[in-house]
């Protein structure tokens, strides 16, 4: 990877969303540029996506990428990669949280090290953890508190019962931030998390311009 910032939760560089939430980030390291962090929105879901999963984030990823808002993930498999292959295709910038150091011998996955070069390129890699850190049980469900940090909402595309991806919808209700969900089939396993996250609240997204305008009204929580 390529060069790597190191920035303190004292420094003025450091994100302001950063600086409240527990557990504690006393540091940031960043590979790239850091966008404007007031743009976010987040894309996350199962990593064993299915063929109308990807098309959903792909498109709506895209679409809210052109429409200005930085495109943030965590780099995993299925829909997160989608989510940053999205914004990468409308040329727009992107952010993805790793749940691991950034350098190149510890980033996971390994298959996703091209796409990480590429969105460094285009937005940056952020991790609160040094460079050579392994990624272990705990610190990948960690990594989703700062991806539902620095978002203005977060959006479930696909995700099961008991799907990682609920841990970050949970940090965003607990950091009032706007919970969209992609409905599904009533039989699919993948969307058993979603379709809940709309029993509890969440706002049904089924276009792009479904969230645009539901994040122009005033800040409402489920």
């Amino acid at each position: 990877m390529g060069d790597i910032q190191i920035i303190s939760s004292k420094d003025k560089d450091f994100p302001i969303a950063l600086k409240n939430i527990s557990p504690k980030v006393e540091q940031i390291y960043v590979c790239g540029q850091l966008p404007n962090l007031g743009h976010c929105f987040a894309i996350v879901g199962t990593r064993n996506l299915t063929d109308y999963g990807k098309a959903v984030v792909s498109d709506i990823g895209y679409q809210l990428a052109k429409s200005g808002f930085v495109i943030i993930s965590g780099l995993a498999q299925g829909i997160d990669t989608c989510a940053h292959q999205a914004a990468l295709q409308a040329k727009q910038k992107t952010i993805a949280v790793l749940g691991t150091g950034l350098d190149d011998s510890v980033m996971f996955p390994k298959e996703n090290l091209s796409l990480a070069k590429e969105i460094t390129n285009h937005g940056c890699l952020i991790s609160e953890y040094s460079n050579k850190t392994p990624g272990n049980k705990y610190s990948f469900p960690a990594r989703n508190r700062i991806i539902a940090a620095l978002s203005l909402g977060i959006l479930v595309v696909e995700a099961k019962e008991k799907s990682g991806s609920l841990i970050t919808a949970n940090w965003a209700k607990k950091y009032k931030k706007k919970i969209f969900a992609i409905p599904g089939r009533i039989d699919s396993e993948n969307s058993q998390g979603c379709n809940q996250l709309i029993k509890q609240g969440a706002i049904l997204v089924q276009t792009a311009d479904d969230i645009i305008q539901e994040l122009k009204k005033p800040k409402t929580i489920f």
